[in-house]
Order: structure tokens, then sequence, then C-alpha cells
């Protein structure tokens, strides 16, 4: 079964970020780049061998939804450290990445071919994978929201107005709209699958929660007087609601009764 050898995969991909990560703080931004990039090669190849073995999306299981966290994580990581060169990031997203993996690895899900009939609608994969990317994007800008608070604790400057401050918005409205994007695919699949658009199920809900959380971080920014710490943990919370809607309904009980969202 291909999933025998995603552990091979994984070292491979986690050893090349450590490389990148390291290689980050020594200041080799083009070997930073390069086996971060080679790294996630590796690991979207397991994806895609993997989708092509299951003749499915690997998307069905909180583990397969893991393997595209857990990609698009350093991925996230790099696009900002190519920007803005955030040498920290790189080490977060690799440890954060390592994690999921880890979990993969020693609590592996059930991964088959077969795929329920709601599962099979063409909008199903982009409204994961969109999803996936937007969770990916927001938690690096929540890293960095962690960064600024401790520079603040210190007696450092915080997040302002500045080019560092634009760049966390501009991350924030990057995964906000990849979020929105997200939820509308959901809507289409919903429509195809169920016959209705939106019917607030307790994970469309906690989507719409997260998706307004959001939003009023970047309202609450766009005020002329605004509290920075305050703007920080709001956008914490806020990913905070994110973790709520990803996998933390899976433990209410109304979602286990009515939710259409377990499979």
């Amino acid at each position: 079964m291909i999933w025998d050898y995603f552990i091979f995969f994984a070292i491979a991909a986690i050893v090349l970020w450590a490389f990148g990560a390291m290689a980050a703080w020594k200041g080799k931004t083009k070997v930073a780049v390069a086996t971060t990039g080679l790294g996630l090669a590796i690991f979207l190849a397991f994806i895609i061998a993997i989708w092509i073995t299951f003749e499915r999306p690997p998307l069905r299981t909180m583990g397969e939804t893991r393997l595209w966290y857990s990609f698009f994580l350093p991925l996230a990581g790099l696009l900002v450290y190519a920007r803005r060169r955030y040498r920290w990031l790189l080490s977060f997203t690799t440890v954060l990445s390592s994690v999921f993996i880890c979990v993969n690895i020693f609590k592996p899900e059930i991964h088959t071919k077969a795929l329920m009939p709601a599962l099979q609608s063409p909008w199903f994969a982009p409204h994961v994978i969109v999803y996936m990317m937007a969770y990916a994007i927001l938690g690096a800008a929540t890293l960095m929201a962690v960064y600024y608070l401790i520079k603040a604790k210190r007696g450092e400057p915080a997040i302002s107005d500045d080019d560092a401050g634009l760049e966390l918005d501009g991350i924030v409205r990057a995964g906000l709209a990849f979020l929105t994007f997200g939820m509308l695919f959901g809507a289409l699949w919903a429509k195809e699958a169920w016959g209705h658009y939106w019917s607030w199920d307790p994970k469309e809900t906690w989507a719409a929660i997260t998706w307004l959380g959001y939003l009023l971080y970047i309202h609450f920014r766009s005020l002329p007087r605004h509290n920075t710490r305050l703007a920080l943990w709001l956008l914490i919370i806020a990913f905070v609601l994110l973790q709520m809607c990803w996998w933390g309904i899976n433990y209410l009980p109304s979602a286990q009764a009515t939710s259409v969202h377990t499979y």
C-alpha cells in the first residue's frame, strides 16, 4: 500500500525543510529557498502518488487533510520568507508541519479508494484544497502575531502601520481570500450533494464564525486609532476559531448527531 512509504517521503521532506531553516538563520537565502522547495516537491510527489493510487483526491479523512496542511505550511512560510526574510518563520513552519506529519505516522487513519457519493462532486477537491491553503497562510500569520506579541512584551516595538504591519495585514487578507473561495466552492459542492447551498450545519456555522473573526481583525486594523496588541490577540483568537471549525467540531455531540460533514 502506498501509505506504507509515507515515512520515507516525510523524513526526506522534514530533513530538507530543517536544512532550509538552518540556511535561513545563516543568511544563505538561495540555499534556504532551494532546500525548502525540494522538500515541498518530494512531499507533493507523495500526495500525487496517493491521489493516483486511490483514484481520488486524498481529502476524505482527517489524516488526508493533514497531508495538505503539512505541505501548505512550509509553502506559506517559504513565500513569506522569500519576500520578508523572516528567518524564524521557516523554523516554526517546519516544526508545526513535522508535528502534523508525526501524527499521521504514529496515528494513521484508514486510507482506501472508497469515496461516499456526497464526496464525488467535482467541487469537493477544490473546496478542501483551497481551505487547506487558507489554513496554512493564516497559520503563518498567527505565528507572526505571536512573534510580535513577544517583541512587545520585551519592550520592543510591536507591529504598526509600517511595512511589517502592512505585510501581516496582506497575509491575513490573502488567507481570508482563500477562505472565502473555499466557502464558495463548499456552497457549490453542498448544492450538488445535498440540494442546498447552506444549511447552518455545525461545520458551516463555525466556518462562518471563523470568516467573521478574520474580517473583524481586518476592519479593526483599518481603524485610524486601534490597540495594536488587541489586534494581534484578535488574530490569535480567530485562529483558535479556525481550529474549532477544522477539527474541534468533531468532538461536539451536536455535530456527531446531525452534521453532514461527519463521514
